[in-house]
């Protein structure tokens, strides 16, 4: 029998495995989707609704993914999940107009929508006995932003030698062996026993709905401002004097710094609690945010890497906390739950303040993204709450 140890090493290292392919499979449609343009002729809306097929229906089908799982197993459904994402990009590869694109993106869609709450819940499951939850998860979301990095950035080398075509298909086999690496990693649901050694801190099993509703919707406001800023953040430094290399440099520091956040705040939340830590990384982001408005080219791309750590670090907390606020055995749901409404609401925010910037200006947007996300401190001080009703006694 494996020991704890091992298990909750193949455990993590599986889940790190799966988010970073889908997450980076997820973002490489950004570097495809002017070919797309190219090749096939298509209008800016078109565009948007392809990068929408994809996220939309991820968005969409979560919840009935976790719900499959306690069906048909959770190990299946990720991987086959894994395998439809490879099949998606074959299918892409061989792509000869717009509809069969569509069909492509819409099938991967599908199957990345089985990553974020069944690989969530399975690091989760593993650690729960042992635990170390918060930091494992901090190490599987980090793992994400690093494959939003090599999968693009390795796609894009891939275009300078080969067609998109043939990059496309690479991927797309990438993906079918990252579903076997997958099937021989994951564990058996047995050896993870995740009700062993079950403490007061996770309030018996018993969860807590009100809290979880207060960190959805902390989650969603959190994810809304992310997208929006980084929907503006080229904008705004063009409006600087920031050329296309110049902008190209300030994401990749905004990135480098949002990856590192994830990892450090899922830590710093484990020592000094989910509130302290999400009112430090919030206000720091307003914050810095004002000030990028305000503060010359310089300035803006000197404080990038800070703003990154702060903007995506709140994620690792805010995830973190999901199982605790769960009621026992029903992880995959609330994990689901809550991707659904952070990815939604990145995919809306866009749109929602592309509009007010429309109408009013981009500093005028950012500033109301800055407000916005003070809302998560009241929400924040919500959820410690339900928190520390869920550790007091009986």
């Amino acid at each position: 029998m494996k020991s704890d140890a091992s298990t909750r090493r193949r455990s993590l290292f599986a889940a790190c495995t799966a988010h970073a392919v889908h997450d980076g499979l997820t973002d490489l449609i950004y570097v495809l989707l002017p070919i797309w343009q190219a090749q096939f002729a298509i209008s800016y809306a078109v565009v948007g609704l392809l990068r929408a097929s994809y996220s939309g229906v991820m968005a969409s089908f979560q919840l009935l993914a976790s719900r499959l799982a306690k069906r048909w197993g959770r190990e299946r459904m990720l991987v086959g999940g894994t395998v439809l994402a490879g099949i998606a990009y074959l299918i892409a590869g061989q792509a000869g107009g717009l509809a069969m694109l569509l069909v492509a993106l819409m099938l991967g869609g599908l199957g990345a929508s089985t990553q974020h709450p069944l690989a969530s819940s399975m690091v989760t499951d593993a650690h729960a006995a042992g635990g170390g939850v918060k930091e494992a998860l901090s190490q599987y979301n980090f793992a994400g932003d690093i494959g939003k990095t090599l999968i693009p950035g390795l796609t894009g080398l891939l275009l300078v030698v080969v067609s998109w075509q043939a990059s496309v298909t690479m991927i797309g086999l990438l993906g079918l062996t990252a579903a076997g690496l997958l099937w021989w990693l994951i564990p058996a649901r047995g050896d993870f026993a995740p009700g062993k050694a079950k403490s007061a801190k996770d309030g018996g099993g018993k969860g807590s709905a009100r809290g979880l509703r207060a960190l959805l919707l902390t989650g969603t406001l959190d994810s809304a401002v992310r997208m929006g800023f980084l929907t503006f953040l080229p904008f705004l430094l063009k409006s600087k004097g920031a050329g296309t290399a110049g902008i190209g440099f300030a994401l990749s520091l905004l990135f480098v710094g949002g990856a590192f956040g994830k990892l450090f705040c899922g830590y710093l939340g484990a020592r000094i609690g989910m509130m302290k830590t999400v009112w430090l990384t919030e206000s720091l982001t307003a914050l810095c945010i004002v000030l990028a408005v305000w503060l010359p080219l310089a300035g803006v791309m000197a404080m990038l890497p800070l703003l990154g750590l702060a903007l995506n670090g709140t994620s690792s907390v805010l995830y973190g906390v999901v199982p605790e606020l769960a009621a026992e055995g029903r992880h995959e749901q609330a994990f689901a739950l809550f991707y659904t409404g952070t990815i939604g609401a990145g995919a809306l925010s866009p749109v929602l303040f592309g509009s007010l910037g429309d109408a009013t200006s981009v500093p005028v947007a950012l500033i109301a993204l800055a407000a916005i996300l003070l809302f998560t401190l009241p929400l924040s001080w919500r959820v410690q709450q339900e928190l520390n009703g869920l550790c007091a006694p009986n």
